[in-house]
């Protein structure tokens, strides 16, 4: 599949559903690349693994985006310079459909590995008409109609009803009939005169048609080759008499190759190419081994073979005549180079003088090389640009996560949307808060060294990070030896007072894990913890170095609960204690003065049922790697 398609599926997203959607869907789908090259092929599942996740992340079902993606498209298209191609397709919107099968065609030479799909067009009436799909790939009936649709709307001003009236799966093919409702009365009507003036021309001898078409095919209802053209009979004279279906096989259209099937397909552009590998045809003067007719090796997938250019392609139309009963084929032989022209045995003085075929073989066996030079400099800068967006991500994803550490996502999200501090600000009303500090952080400070103490703190809040995590705690501030968590805010939750309560606990029980650094004392460092809920006001606070800040009169009972509690107790509020379920043993412990608030009923937080604490191994899992 090439890169187009993905590029489709990508500029939808952005289009519709902005940049950091379609971030998210790649990156859901472990794709790094965020752009992509439109000449270069991808694997056939990228389309569905990236659909999954955008199905999931956008909410949307798979017929509005794939007919969304297929609309889109016709944009995309002319913004890569297809546009005017699309849009000289067709005099009229019936023109376009009869001719849509030829675009790929003309799309070939771009894209020489497409797997395009085949369409044709039967039963029209003034009221519109029934278009066949035919495509090796699944899934794609909604991108079609959204195709359609744009063609319609964008270039013949008008809007078309489609109807899906028949679906099915042939083998390895997906074979769909639309029913398109439109204004189809044709608008030009051919001048009656100029048809009996043609009518008075002579009559043209099969000997000169046979020298303007040298590569011409003639075969009958029986699909038996009857004639052939002057350049076929040159390097093939024993293929007269061969069957057509055993000979060839149809690349495109995508139609099984009977002689009725044929006649309704003269619309096409036919390509058809030999069961045979042309060198092998070339020593048999045309003729097939009797035991390859049983055993014709399987095209289907050609387009996409690397060995191709070893069977002879011809390429042109399908012109039934009548009195005759027969139907010739006005092709060329497909030739990219001049080494696939010597390998087919032809000449340069083989082709058609009529046409460009030798024109143009000339010109790109001319300009291949710099064409080649120009598509490998076009490659090595996709793969450079590649690189650049993959680092540009990264630093994206740094930049992501160190904003999450200084603010939490809701907020950091509104932030990088544009908004301003104060629309940051939100009130809480109620939330629940843990402070801690170290009763005896002025000694350790005046008898240890600067590296001892930053190892003790970067100790202790190293556990309560992981904590915080474990028991889902925001994480406010860290000032000197003092920790801040809150629960409740930003994100709301009905359970704050449980959460900060394991946390606390948790917290007390880890200490044991962080050594007291002063000299002469051996144990483990001692905390203070206390609580309050309440209310809160929420919100960025600066603009050089913006933090997300708490404000409310919780926050200072929190500090008070801490400063007036003991080494290490959980001191609470009366009102985090009534927010406690039965599980927690809580403990009374009376009136105390504190300074601001007066009286104050508190309690002990002693533990709760059936609690496991952290081990060593969790809070300190780089202590563990070493061992």
């Amino acid at each position: 599949m090439y890169g187009l398609i993905v590029e489709n599926f990508a500029g939808y997203i952005k289009t519709k559903y902005g940049e950091e959607a379609w971030d998210t869907v790649r990156r859901l789908a472990n794709i790094d690349t965020p752009t992509f090259a439109i000449h270069q092929v991808y694997p056939e599942q990228l389309i569905s693994k990236l659909a999954k996740k955008a199905f999931n992340t956008l909410g949307c079902t798979a017929d509005e985006f794939y007919e969304g993606m297929g609309f889109y498209f016709v944009e995309l298209a002319g913004k890569y310079g297809y546009g005017d191609v699309l849009a000289l397709l067709g005099r009229e919107l019936r023109d376009f459909l009869n001719g849509l099968d030829n675009l790929h065609e003309y799309l070939k030479f771009s894209y020489p590995r497409l797997r395009a799909p085949s369409y044709f067009v039967d039963n029209e009436t003034p009221n519109g008409l029934v278009l066949h799909y035919r495509s090796k790939r699944r899934g794609f009936t909604s991108y079609t109609v959204g195709q359609l649709k744009a063609v319609a709307q964008t270039y013949y001003k008008m809007q078309i009803d489609i109807d899906v009236i028949e679906s099915e799966i042939l083998f390895d093919t997906v074979h769909v009939s639309f029913q398109l409702k439109f204004d189809n009365k044709q608008q030009n009507i051919v001048n009656s005169d100029l048809v009996r003036e043609e009518a008075r021309l002579p009559a043209v001898s099969s000997a000169m048609l046979f020298d303007i078409f040298p590569f011409i095919i003639v075969f009958g209802e029986d699909m038996v080759i009857q004639s052939i053209g002057r350049s076929l009979t040159e390097i093939l004279p024993r293929m007269v008499g061969m069957k057509m279906d055993e000979y060839f096989d149809v690349v495109r259209p995508l139609i099984e190759f009977k002689f009725d099937t044929v006649l309704a397909r003269s619309n096409n552009i036919f390509e058809l190419t030999t069961n045979e590998p042309v060198a092998k045809l070339l020593k048999n003067f045309g003729a097939l081994n009797e035991d390859d007719v049983d055993d014709i090796e399987d095209m289907d997938n050609l387009m996409e073979d690397a060995g191709e250019e070893k069977f002879l392609h011809l390429k042109g139309q399908m012109h039934y005549m009548q009195d005759w009963n027969v139907v010739m084929f006005l092709c060329s032989p497909a030739i990219k180079d001049l080494d696939q022209l010597g390998l087919s045995g032809l000449y340069v003085c083989d082709l058609s003088m009529h046409d460009f075929s030798r024109d143009l073989l000339l010109a790109s066996s001319q300009q291949s090389s710099d064409l080649r030079e120009a598509l490998d400099s076009e490659v090595e800068k996709t793969k450079l640009m590649e690189e650049s967006m993959q680092k540009l991500d990264e630093e994206m994803r740094r930049s992501d996560q160190l904003l999450s550490q200084m603010m939490p996502k809701s907020v950091s999200d509104k932030v990088k949307s544009g908004a301003s501090t104060v629309d940051t600000c939100e009130i809480f009303e109620s939330v629940t808060i843990i402070f801690n500090d170290i009763p005896m952080f002025s000694d350790i400070c005046a008898k240890c060294d600067g590296m001892q103490i930053v190892t003790m703190l970067n100790t202790m809040f190293g556990i309560f990070d992981i904590l915080s995590d474990r028991n889902q705690i925001y994480k406010v501030e860290t000032v000197k030896d003092c920790f801040v968590g809150v629960c409740g805010a930003p994100e709301r939750v009905n359970n704050h007072a449980e959460r900060i309560m394991d946390m606390a606990l948790d917290m007390r029980d880890c200490v044991q894990f962080v050594p007291d650094p002063r000299p002469g004392v051996e144990d483990h460092i001692k905390i203070r913890l206390g609580s309050h809920s309440g209310q809160v006001v929420g919100g960025i606070v600066g603009n050089k170095c913006p933090r997300y800040c708490l404000f409310g009169d919780a926050m200072n009972t929190s500090s008070r609960m801490m400063s007036f509690g003991e080494p290490q107790k959980v001191h609470v509020s009366g009102v985090v204690a009534g927010l406690l379920p039965k599980a927690f043993t809580v403990t009374e412990r009376g009136k105390v003065t504190v300074k601001g608030k007066g009286e104050m009923v508190t309690f002990w937080v002693d533990s709760k049922a059936n609690r496991v604490p952290p081990s060593r191994e969790e809070v300190l899992p780089n202590e563990a790697k070493e061992k």
